[in-house]
């Protein structure tokens, strides 16, 4: 009877545990009763409400399977379970999730690397499934820390290794798509994940066999069996994915374990890995997330501020290749911000060269120095490329500010400089600044087309622009030229004018040219006196060479082709003729290959100008003057000056006219309609417009003022002097008038660079003190009260009063009209 009971026991256990014992054979290796398990399912679809008690019963025989090695049954287990979950898509299925993932995590903690794909593979399979209503209390912490750590394997044999590797990758991009679009499920975004997802991707990429990573998204990795099986390239579209779906607030925790990762492997020297991985974060965010990613990498920069050049020499190239992808989007409000950071750090690396200079002259490492110093300079010339490709790529009504900010960086003499403090690091550190700030200006500027001279050349730009083209540094004018003709040659002709010399046949360069328009004509009004100045002045440095000369011939020839018209051609002739006056004179004592090289600049630009107005007299005047000085003085023409063993003269004879160009020839070639030549007769004078001035153009102001003043009263001495014959004589002789008031000029012109502050300003005060009683005088015997109109002469308290007369036939001085 015991037996009987005990044998009716076994018909009383819960359906779904017979139909769960069913589905497994008795032998392992037969697999899963297909049969058993179609009963199975069907009952599980139309009893929704037995799934958990299934899960919970199938999790239970997992468990005792996996203990007891019973690896056979596991893998039954879990293809029974994975056929539930993906016949199953009611509301009951919540708590068969719970037993399922359970399960999963047991398996992921087992040693054996096949439970370990095993589990992984169950969880991708659920990761795929989108659930009606999201779970308020389901997380995934630890499986995301398993899934990284089966990323970081060390497994011995190879194969092994990437199969737990892929595993992992799989795992946490089943993580990452389960969770990223549940807004319950944001914590996923939190440092604490991020710190492990992360890591893991940029690990596997980075131990790859070198794939071929361009970071654009067109690039076809990860396709097919290979890329299913190889690590980096599955990590690298996971990474992609990850990215792709990060919210605006999430970027930063995205990027920073980037950052961290790059730190810890010491990825930044060489930082080939380091640039492929920004530019993957930058074609796989969205667009209007760039400045995120663009300041996360400005902070790490100032983080990094001291480590090795090298280091910073990479974050900054990291830095460019972010830039110049974001820079084809949206940059968001960054755009000063990156360049305030890029030229503080330059400041510092050149206060770190000049350092190490410094202790190098004082300390016997002399090749340590010099390759610290090389360092430095590897990390300035990385900045200056990031500073001009960023800004060349940015629109022009952005590049146009750009530009103003570089510009109000940049240390002029004589100007306030509030970012850069120049004072510590010396007149060396100074001009080094300089020297890459109008470098990177030069970039930014690059492919800059304005319509109108006015917007790209404004005052607070152009002042201290031309005052650096005073400065006494060749290299530094040089900077100031080319960036005036990135700006000024708007039709790309500087090519067709590359060399100083003289063009037989201007119309064979087929230049690009348009039609002057009112803007660039007011333009040159106001600022051309300015640019012709600052010609004159640059064309007599005495350190000028071959380079600076060329330079000087293609401003003049750019600004003939996009902004003359016949009031400037006149001006440039005027600018011309006076260049050859001063080499003549030779007032300043220049050397003669400055002289030389001036005159062959002014030969090779008339000539050129010549052409471009098409005036045959005019061309044939200049064509004689070359002609002859082919002949007679070869070292006047450009082909023949600027080469290395040009013999030079010891002189330059005015006399000899027919060398040089004559004003009066070409004002009569320019006779008639449309140029008014008659201003060819006045002799251009440099005029002072600009406030920024160094210390050379003092003198110009002082001669401009002393041609306005009126002449000087005769010194009392002068006046006692006594009239003799040869006193009459020299009165009369009026042949060394010229050299008297040369010298004349030249003591005055002495005295104001030389005399002391205050002596100038009496001499001034005595000057307005003495203008103010003449005005006086004048004011006291023109102007009168009016007569009494009795018409009689009264004398009234010491005055007398003149007689009335009508209004209309009063004379009134011509002071007093207007």
């Amino acid at each position: 009877m015991p037996a009987g009971v005990c044998g009716c026991c076994g018909p009383l256990r819960p359906r779904y545990k017979r139909l769960v014992d069913n589905i497994f054979p008795e032998d392992p290796k037969d697999g899963l009763s297909k049969s058993d398990m179609e009963k199975l399912t069907f009952y599980a679809v139309s009893a929704p409400e037995k799934l958990d008690r299934i899960g919970a019963y199938l999790a239970e025989r997992l468990s005792r399977d996996v203990v007891r090695h019973r690896y056979g049954y596991v893998v039954i287990a879990m293809e029974a379970l994975d056929q539930l979950l993906m016949a199953c898509h009611s509301q009951s299925i919540k708590p068969f999730v719970e037993s399922f993932l359970h399960m999963v995590a047991k398996l992921l903690e087992s040693r054996e690397p096949d439970l370990q794909v095993l589990g992984t593979n169950s969880f991708v399979k659920f990761a795929n499934i989108e659930e009606d209503t999201p779970s308020y209390h389901r997380r995934y912490d630890f499986f995301v820390s398993q899934f990284s750590a089966m990323c970081h394997s060390m497994h011995e044999d190879t194969d092994t290794r990437n199969r737990i590797r892929v595993a992992g990758i799989k795992g946490l991009q089943g993580v990452v798509r389960k969770t990223v679009n549940d807004e319950l499920q944001a914590i996923i975004w939190e440092p604490q994940h991020m710190d492990k997802l992360i890591p893991s991707m940029l690990f596997n990429m980075q131990d790859g066999e070198e794939p071929d990573r361009t970071g654009h998204p067109s690039t076809p990795s990860g396709t097919g069996q290979d890329g299913e099986e190889n690590p980096a390239v599955l990590a690298e579209n996971c990474f992609r994915e990850l990215l792709g779906r990060a919210a605006y607030g999430n970027m930063n925790n995205a990027v920073r374990p980037v950052l961290v990762h790059l730190d810890n492997h010491h990825l930044w020297d060489p930082n080939d890995f380091a640039v492929s991985c920004f530019r993957i974060i930058m074609y796989s965010i969205q667009a209007q997330h760039s400045h995120h990613v663009i300041q996360q990498v400005l902070n790490h920069l100032d983080t990094n501020n001291k480590s090795t050049p090298r280091v910073r020499a990479g974050i900054v190239q990291v830095l460019l290749e972010t830039v110049a992808i974001a820079a084809k989007g949206s940059v968001g409000p960054t755009v000063l911000e990156v360049f305030n950071t890029l030229l503080k750090h330059l400041r510092m690396s050149v206060d770190f060269e000049l350092g190490e200079s410094s202790r190098r002259n004082s300390a016997c490492s002399v090749s340590s120095g010099r390759g610290k110093e090389s360092e430095e300079r590897i990390v300035q010339n990385a900045i200056i490329q990031t500073i001009g490709f960023f800004g060349g790529n940015l629109p022009d009504y952005q590049r146009a500010e750009v530009m103003m900010f570089i510009m109000g960086k940049v240390p002029v003499y004589g100007t306030p400089c509030h970012t850069l403090d120049t004072v510590k690091i010396g007149h060396r550190g100074t001009k080094r600044i300089q020297t890459m700030l109008l470098s990177s200006l030069i970039m930014v500027t690059s492919g800059f087309k304005s319509k109108s001279m006015s917007t790209a050349l404004p005052p607070s730009f152009l002042d201290p622009l031309f005052s650096i083209s005073l400065m006494e540094d060749s290299e530094l004018r040089q900077l100031v030229l080319e960036i005036l003709h990135n700006i000024i040659d708007r039709h790309d002709n500087r090519a067709k004018l590359r060399g100083i010399r003289i063009i037989p046949n201007v119309a064979a360069l087929k230049i690009k040219r348009e039609k002057i328009s009112k803007q660039d004509i007011a333009f040159m009004k106001k600022h051309g006196q300015q640019l012709y100045r600052h010609i004159y002045l640059g064309c007599k440095e005495e350190d000028n060479n071959h380079k600076n000369f060329e330079l000087l011939f293609t401003t003049l020839a750019i600004v003939t082709i996009e902004l003359a018209n016949e009031e400037v051609v006149i001006d440039l002739i005027r600018l011309s003729i006076a260049l050859q006056e001063m080499c003549l004179i030779n007032e300043e004592n220049m050397p003669m290959f400055i002289r030389c090289g001036i005159m062959a600049s002014v030969a090779a630009y008339l000539n050129f100008l010549s052409q471009m107005i098409a005036n045959p007299p005019f061309c044939q005047h200049v064509s004689k003057v070359i002609e002859m000085r082919s002949v007679e003085a070869l070292f006047l023409l450009p082909e023949h000056i600027f080469k290395d063993k040009c013999p030079l003269p010891e002189s330059l004879d005015k006399e000899d006219k027919h060398l040089y160009f004559q004003t009066a020839d070409i004002a009569e070639c320019l006779a008639g309609p449309g140029y008014n030549a008659e201003r060819l007769s006045v002799p251009y004078i440099p005029q002072v417009t600009d406030r920024l001035t160094r210390r050379k153009s003092f003198v110009d102001t002082i001669s401009l003022q002393v041609d306005i003043m009126p002449n000087s009263l005769p010194d009392k001495s002068q006046l006692a002097e006594e009239i003799t014959f040869a006193t009459l004589k020299k009165a009369i002789d009026t042949t060394g008038l010229e050299e008297q008031e040369r010298e004349k000029r030249r003591q005055l012109m002495e005295k104001f660079q030389k005399a002391p502050f205050e002596e100038i300003a009496a001499h001034c005060e005595s000057k307005a003190n003495m203008l103010h009683d003449r005005l006086a005088q004048i004011f006291e015997l023109t102007i009168r009260p009016p007569p009494s109109p009795s018409g009689v002469v009264s004398i009234s308290a010491g005055h007398t009063q003149h007689p009335s007369v009508p209004v209309y036939e009063m004379k009134f001085p011509d002071l007093c009209v207007y």
